[in-house]
């Protein structure tokens, strides 16, 4: 991120947004503002009392929802670079109120399209979801619409220097709401619910999120889903991880719940290139050539049927991996 720019982050008092935000103030010293856009007044006012912006000259607070496009366009008077992370992205809450879920993920991202196309924004950046990968619930097919999207706003964005790419991404290690501090939380009583023995999900952790976006910043052409090689887990490995001594309850598995989750689908194989570190999902109707991407990244096409999914995914973690990662990002006074 190069200096003297002004950036700003949809949905930025989140766990990603936070996260990010620290990493941007430790390592880019030189931005010149750094702008949180999130619609919670309360988590703005608690953020700001970590990152006061007395302190952090270049750091701004501004209330407003991605669903209002003329608050939108306000907010990006000046930004050069917007990163997406804004969403409702609960599961049974989406299937519940599906058209809020809608209204959030599918409008509001096309109104951050629009405004960012008429504000002089030079990249963008949207995070997706494992979800969004043959989606069985409504936050799935809402993330997989965004990110369609955000891949075809580079084909209307006319002689606008502009560009728009998608970082997918499984479940993120200790984020809210997530299932990791669930169990932390849960293990207490002696017993942890569990949908299916047999599930299996990818893992990230929020450092590694940042850096995937921040790499994605560098190296985006536009219209490029990127897709990192991250590790698995088994949920019974999990549960041995953080309560051993738990008896484990099998509730079945709730609405809009996959066994096994998905980033690649063996219909995006035929678009899909694979390089040392991950994947990337190529446009349908790219406006460069995808040979010389591929060259430029050092990467070969993906074979027919290729899928990556959690469940035979070759990195798996272990129940050991399993606690020192909760340790080191989670919880450092984490024990068994």
């Amino acid at each position: 991120m190069r200096k003297g720019s002004s950036v700003l982050i949809t949905g930025g008092t989140g766990s990603f947004g936070r996260k990010f935000v620290a990493t941007v103030l430790e390592h880019y010293p030189g931005i010149r503002r750094l702008v949180v856009f999130s619609r919670d007044e309360l988590k703005q006012y608690e953020m700001a009392q970590e990152f006061p912006p007395g302190k952090y000259r270049q750091l701004r607070y501004f209330i407003g929802d991605v669903r209002d496009r003329d608050r939108l366009r306000r907010a990006l008077e000046g930004i050069d670079t917007v990163i997406h992370a804004a969403a409702l992205k609960q599961v049974p809450a989406a299937e519940y109120n599906p058209f809020e879920c809608i209204k959030t993920n599918v409008i509001g991202a096309q109104n951050l399209i629009e405004a960012c196309l008429d504000s002089g924004v030079g990249k963008v950046v949207a995070l997706s979801t494992d979800k969004a990968a043959g989606p069985v619930n409504l936050y799935g097919a809402t993330k997989l619409c965004s990110d369609k999207l955000f891949v075809a706003a580079n084909n209307f964005r006319g002689k606008k220097e502009i560009r728009f790419a998608v970082v997918r991404y499984g479940n993120v290690m200790g984020s809210r709401g997530s299932v990791i501090p669930y169990f932390l939380k849960q293990r207490a009583t002696g017993v942890l619910p569990v949908t299916d023995r047999r599930m299996t999900r990818f893992n990230i952790t929020l450092e590694k999120g940042v850096d995937l976006v921040l790499e994605a910043l560098e190296k985006m052409w536009g219209g490029e889903i990127f897709v990192p090689k991250i590790p698995s887990y088994l949920i019974t490995d999990l549960a041995e991880a953080i309560a051993p001594d738990c008896r484990i309850e099998e509730i079945g598995i709730r609405p809009g719940e996959k066994l096994h989750e998905e980033m690649i689908t063996p219909s995006d194989a035929v678009n899909t290139i694979e390089h040392r570190n991950g994947f990337i999902i190529l446009p349908a109707t790219p406006t460069w050539e995808p040979g010389d991407l591929m060259r430029a990244r050092n990467a070969a096409p993906c074979p027919d049927g290729f899928h990556y999914d959690s469940l035979n995914n070759p990195k798996r973690l272990s129940v050991d991996q399993l606690r020192e990662l909760i340790r080191r990002h989670v919880n450092p006074d984490f024990k068994v």
